[in-house]
């Protein structure tokens, strides 16, 4: 496998104060997988995904990328593992304002040794038009596509999603979905993308279903649907 999660667990605060947010989090990814983080607020999707992208620390258990855990990682092997193998895709764009669609792109392309073809890329996004233009004179939906072309220019292992579509409308929303499946059929990115909701899962190759910081269900779909055909 190329992702291992194995007794995963996290807490915050200390004493009567004390919250656990993952409760003993097991499951594995295959190189290549679309996988969907799925569960309501507080059930621990966000947290998981941070400590993946080596944002934050586990109390117990382990995650192995490619036979190697995180935990044996020191900082300076963790910050190259952020930086290289890495792409992050939130909610909020975080665009910087005052950088053209290529340029924020390009912010990307220079994290990484080996970038992808920018002028391709902005095509395969359905940017190059938009290739001037400023965060502020785009859509919603142009601003997700162009914080997808940062996070992807760095030809990453594994592109993180945090809520991608949580900011956007039905069709915008199915639009980007549908822009992540066509970058992780094209390129060959490991896809983890956290949701609330429940018809995301369909276009999964595996689907972990998260309550109260524990894996309720976790099974490959065998049955997928393209993105273009989901329906809520």
């Amino acid at each position: 496998m190329f992702i291992e999660i194995n007794n995963l667990k996290k807490s915050f605060g200390s004493d009567s104060n004390r919250v656990e947010v993952l409760r003993g989090v097991d499951f594995s990814i295959e190189k290549g997988d679309i996988c969907v983080l799925l569960g309501p607020s507080g059930s621990g999707k966000s947290t998981l995904l941070n400590i993946i992208g080596g944002i934050d620390d586990a109390d117990a258990g382990y995650i192995s990328i490619g036979g190697e855990r995180m935990a044996d990682m020191n900082e300076k092997k963790l910050t190259a593992y952020r930086r290289k193998h890495l792409g992050y895709v939130f909610q909020m764009y975080n665009l910087i304002p005052n950088l053209t669609v290529r340029e924020n792109i390009e912010v990307g392309a220079y994290l990484s040794d080996r970038p992808l073809d920018v002028d391709e890329l902005l095509q395969t996004l359905g940017l190059y038009e938009h290739r001037k233009k400023l965060p502020n004179q785009l859509s919603g939906g142009q601003q997700q596509r162009t914080a997808i072309g940062r996070a992807i220019v760095k030809n990453p292992d594994i592109l993180l999603c945090d809520e991608p579509t949580g900011a956007l409308d039905y069709n915008t929303s199915k639009d980007i979905l549908e822009l992540i499946e066509r970058v992780n059929q094209k390129y060959g990115n490991t896809v983890i993308m956290v949701t609330h909701n429940d018809a995301i899962k369909d276009m999964a190759d595996i689907v972990i279903r998260l309550r109260d910081g524990a894996v309720r269900k976790s099974y490959r779909n065998e049955k997928k649907i393209p993105a273009r055909e989901l329906e809520w």
